[in-house]
């Protein structure tokens, strides 16, 4: 299989979806445990979600499984949370903290580096390309990667996680505008919990990519699965009814984010330059 696939749009959107992905190639699933082989991390049909809400932008999926490396992580292995649990770069463990590999079977630093050439490096030389051809189309782009996660989590947050999450890494990779477009709606959306730069302020991707000064806008956005899936447990299966009411606000997001991309000014958009 290919590592990603690109659905080329004609606007300003594109639309990022590292985790949606179920492929885990042969000689690295046969080292993987019961808990492994559950693949229960993935963001499950996300991109099914999103699929023809916006029918200008563009959608860049990986095909492969975070297990096999994940997508939104610093490919150099830096924590996005320090101090606080999460996942690596080749995980080791699930979300709740149980390990995946039979014993043993772990990747080593060269095999990791394997992967990231296979599979992490062509989704982002993918997506980039993407970005750049929008930018060059536009002027501008906007980066809106796509997540979800199940809504109770122990061992990486507290509590009950709202609906949605939306992460600007505290407003740094994206234009105040481009914040505002989007919160409008989460905090507005009937029968909907939100929080801005909660427990998640944005993955890698968003914080790699965003950079106002060229023009570039990303955004996070990690939606609890009970906002679109049957049971957030085996079989994960995707929900019609419910995935039909919370497209309604998911695509008023995307035609606002749509609109608020001309006005965007690359030098006044800037956090803390002069108006």
């Amino acid at each position: 299989m290919q590592p990603v696939e690109v659905i080329p749009g004609d606007g300003p959107i594109v639309l990022g979806v590292p985790h949606a992905g179920t492929f885990v190639p042969g000689d690295i699933r046969v080292r993987l445990n019961k808990t492994g082989l559950q693949l229960a991390d993935t963001d499950w049909h996300v991109d099914r979600l999103y699929e023809g809400l916006l029918s200008s932008a563009t959608m860049v999926k990986a095909g492969f499984h975070r297990y096999v490396i994940d997508a939104n992580r610093d490919p150099a292995g830096v924590s996005l949370y320090p101090g606080q649990n999460t996942t690596s770069l080749c995980p080791t463990t699930d979300f709740d903290g149980r390990p995946i590999y039979d014993k043993g079977q772990e990747p080593d630093a060269a095999e990791i580096e394997a992967r990231r050439l296979a599979w992490h490096a062509p989704y982002h030389a993918a997506l980039e390309a993407e970005i750049n051809r929008v930018k060059a189309l536009h002027g501008v782009a906007i980066l809106y990667d796509c997540h979800s996660i199940r809504s109770v989590v122990p061992f990486l947050f507290d509590g009950r996680l709202p609906d949605f999450n939306t992460g600007t890494n505290n407003g740094s990779t994206c234009a105040q505008a481009v914040e505002a477009a989007v919160v409008s709606h989460t905090e507005t959306a009937e029968g909907y919990t939100s929080v801005l730069n909660g427990r998640f302020k944005g993955g890698w991707t968003t914080r790699h990519y965003g950079h106002l000064g060229d023009g570039v806008h990303a955004i996070q956005m990690e939606l609890a699965q009970r906002t679109h899936l049957a049971s957030e447990d085996l079989p994960f299966a995707f929900d019609e009814e419910k995935a039909d009411r919370l497209r309604g606000p998911l695509k008023r997001i995307l035609s606002a984010l749509e609109n608020v991309a001309p006005t965007l000014n690359k030098k006044s958009e800037i956090p803390g330059s002069e108006q």
